[in-house]
């Protein structure tokens, strides 16, 4: 029968290190948690530990890897050399954490990073809760975003094979959509991988989700695609109040930082 810490130390005489043992209680718990991770409420509940001393362990935990913290939450979860086999979705959410930090510093508007789903993208991080004009938070992870209605989703969009755009358009066409309509989709298209950025002009008819909440936010955003070695892997944007700057304004001033930082996540990614 395995020997539990007390009875171990009590017949080898040697005394373990406390402080170690609470270090690998809080990393066991983010790993036992998975992609829902844990927040320093909820670790504090489940270890009974002070949060002074968890957020000490969890810093100790972050320096080596092992833990990393959400942006758009708070969320602690399992870092890359943390996991024995780190899930893609994860590793991609924790390599752009501290790039949109680098990017909020860069730009006054906030970002999300999302990621293709069958018919939609969803949002894996955000910079909402650290950008310096907190007039939306952005997300929440999760989020479901629509790829014909969102910057963001054009952006995947455009930049996918033709095989793979095809099979997504397919998908959101409604039973009464026509060629016309399919058109103004490949216009767009064009247009965006024409200038190598998306934006969520102009609206199509298709109701396809978000529709309604893009007519009514209020909001503007442009995106790039995140590019790997096989291809998009994900989209970032940026997003801002309409009535604060136009289009052209806001890709003249922040695109190149977007690109800059798309790119270094597509590298780290596939690195």
């Amino acid at each position: 029968m395995a020997l539990d810490g007390e009875n171990m130390e009590r017949q080898s005489g040697v005394k373990s290190i406390r402080a170690l043992e609470r270090g690998l209680d809080v990393l066991l718990a983010i790993r036992a948690a998975g992609a829902e991770g844990l927040s320093l409420n909820a670790l504090h509940r489940q270890l009974g530990l002070p949060k002074a001393t968890l957020l000490r362990l969890l810093q100790t935990l972050a320096g080596r890897r092992l833990v990393w913290r959400r942006l758009a939450d708070g969320v602690w979860l399992s870092g890359v050399a943390g996991a024995a086999a780190p899930d893609r979705v994860c590793r991609m959410a924790e390599i752009a954490s501290p790039l949109l930090v680098e990017l909020s510093a860069q730009v006054v508007w906030p970002s999300v990073i999302a990621i293709p789903r069958f018919d939609h993208m969803e949002i894996i991080e955000t910079n909402g809760q650290v950008a310096r004009f907190d007039f939306a938070a952005l997300g929440p992870v999760g989020a479901k975003l629509s790829y014909l209605h969102t910057a963001t989703g054009r952006a995947y969009l455009s930049a996918c094979a033709d095989a793979e755009r095809d099979a997504i358009i397919a998908r959101l066409t409604p039973p009464d959509g026509t060629a016309e309509q399919r058109e103004q989709i490949d216009a767009i298209i064009a247009q965006t991988r024409q200038r190598g950025w998306s934006t969520r002009l102009p609206h199509h008819p298709w109701s396809d989700r978000n529709r309604q909440t893009v007519l009514r936010d209020g909001k503007n955003s442009i995106a790039v695609a995140v590019n790997g070695e096989n291809g998009p892997i994900a989209a970032i944007n940026i997003t801002w109040p309409a009535r604060r700057a136009v289009v052209e304004e806001v890709a003249l001033r922040h695109l190149s930082s977007l690109q800059g930082i798309a790119a270094r996540i597509g590298r780290l990614v596939d690195g």
